[in-house]
């Protein structure tokens, strides 16, 4: 494992964005990157950084927080409604968070869901599913499903959220439940988006590692989502990895983001090649030199914003 002095320098002569920021970040990414690292511990480390390195986001018309009803108790979500969002229901970005499924949260991930919702005006409803070890798999993406299940049944109309005009998205283990949900309902699905997602647990290491793995971050975090995520489950189950799922015809069309400081920038890019291949309409952004989670950091790199626009364009021509 590299040291503190070599990562230091590596960062610094390599990444270019990062010079002005790299000092502070390179402690906090170290706890990351523990292989003793407990769920808790990476909780806090987690959001220490997003409190460093995020913003807040543009303004929003309205935030409304509440609940929404599931088999396994209320699920708390924040609706965001931009200052040019229609008058009447309209169509809906569903986001899911990422974290690891052990962290993140609707506040962690607010500046995104701001920069999606203030950039395309179109409404955008954050979830706070169940996170693991107290919840294990599967109540995440149950969690997730039960709130998109309540969008179709037309209850979020009264709050001018259309059953029939929904995106989906998510960052990282946000992304996986996004891409899982958008091959199960993809006749219904208008559009998925998907930033540096998490695409299979099967192998927890880059088949090609390089000097962009050097922090060792991805390895430890991906070992503790399998220690309290699965917890025994089959990780080749398409619901945990939708990378392997066989029949991608019909789905909605993506947009997938992902950046090369980041062990799953291989997997991004293989979804990407075979939603193209199964004839899907794919659009693939690879941001260079930024580390995975940078969406989080947009007081620290611009290309956070940029993603985030790239996003939203999108949105805009497909939803």
């Amino acid at each position: 494992m590299p040291s503190s002095q070599e990562l230091q320098e590596f960062l610094k002569s390599q990444i270019d964005e990062l010079k002005p920021h790299y000092e502070r970040l390179v402690a906090p990414l170290e706890k990351l990157r523990d292989d003793k690292l407990t769920a808790r511990q990476f909780h806090k480390a987690f959001r220490k950084v997003v409190n460093t390195f995020d913003d807040a986001g543009p303004e929003m018309a309205v935030m409304e927080d509440f609940t929404i009803p599931s088999h396994n108790g209320a699920i708390p979500v924040r609706l965001y409604v931009p200052h040019g969002a229609s008058d009447v229901a309209g169509p809906t970005t569903l986001f899911f968070h990422g974290g690891g499924f052990v962290s993140g949260s609707i506040e962690s991930h607010e500046g995104i869901a701001r920069r999606l919702a203030g950039g395309s005006n179109i409404r955008l409803l954050s979830v706070e599913y169940r996170l693991a070890p107290e919840h294990p798999y599967p109540s995440a993406p149950d969690d997730c499903e039960a709130v998109l299940n309540w969008l179709f049944e037309g209850h979020g109309v009264e709050k001018n959220l259309s059953p029939s005009r929904i995106a989906i998205s998510g960052d990282s283990a946000g992304g996986n439940m996004a891409a899982y949900l958008a091959q199960k309902y993809r006749n219904d699905i208008k559009a998925q988006l998907l930033f540096y997602p998490l695409m299979q647990l099967a192998e927890l290491k880059p088949y090609k590692p390089g000097p962009q793995d050097m922090l060792q971050i991805g390895t430890a975090i991906l070992g503790l989502i399998e220690k309290n995520y699965l917890a025994g489950t089959d990780p080749k189950d398409t619901r945990i990895s939708p990378l392997f799922e066989t029949d991608l015809r019909g789905l909605p069309p993506a947009f997938i983001s992902t950046c090369s400081i980041d062990p799953l920038r291989f997997e991004g890019k293989a979804y990407a090649d075979k939603l193209e291949i199964s004839g899907g309409v794919v659009e693939y952004h690879h941001e260079k030199m930024m580390p995975h989670g940078y969406m989080n950091f947009a007081a620290a790199f611009p290309a956070a914003k940029k993603t985030a626009n790239m996003a939203t364009e999108f949105l805009l021509k497909h939803l």
